[in-house]
């Protein structure tokens, strides 16, 4: 069979804002150790982020998170995880050179906090899946709410999640691999067209 032997491996990026639970995605679907950025809240960080459910949040990821998944034979995902704070936003660049797609991971509690991340994707043109991690306690909106919130572009997947179930995880992944293989292609087509 035409492939058989080949290896892919594809970068996915996961961004979104402070505390959505971006660390923990990763963390969830890898099949590794993942690698965590993980430090302390300092004080100018921690002042700004003492609502809203973040109240016992005492780290932020300060470079980035890295897991692996092998989706099947001849088939790895590498994933990384941006920091969530704007201040080290200046590693998103770097971060996110040859990624395939990203997932925004978008936090019930704050939708706003996702907006610096589906803004970069649009911008950079990189296809995304906004993946809603639904805390407890956190408003109930509906996917199609928050897409009309975000002011996504028609078409852009937004999918339940729950960052620390694996399955749950492992289900954003799929979504995001079958919508930017139909984003790719299109635009292939489109170049040729």
């Amino acid at each position: 069979m035409i492939g058989e032997d080949i290896a892919l491996t594809l970068k996915i990026v996961v961004a979104g804002g402070f505390g959505a639970g971006k660390t923990t995605l990763v963390g969830s679907v890898s099949e590794i150790r993942p690698l965590h950025s993980e430090e302390t809240l300092s004080g100018n960080g921690r002042g700004r982020y003492e609502s809203d459910g973040m109240e016992r949040k005492g780290t932020t990821t300060v470079a980035m998170d890295f897991g692996r998944i092998t989706a099947h034979s001849g088939l790895t995902l590498h994933l990384f995880g941006t920091p969530g704070q704007d201040r080290f936003r200046f590693l998103w660049d770097e971060l996110c050179e040859g990624a395939l797609a990203a997932i925004v991971l978008a936090d019930t509690r704050r939708p706003g906090d996702c907006f610096a991340a589906v803004d970069y994707f649009e911008r950079g043109r990189v296809p995304f899946v906004v993946a809603v991690n639904r805390f407890p306690g956190a408003a109930d909106h509906t996917e199609h709410d928050l897409a009309r919130a975000l002011d996504l572009a028609r078409g852009t997947p937004v999918v339940p999640c729950d960052a620390r179930d694996r399955a749950s995880g492992k289900e954003v992944l799929i979504r995001t691999v079958e919508y930017a293989g139909r984003m790719h292609t299109a635009r292939l087509l489109a170049s040729v067209g």
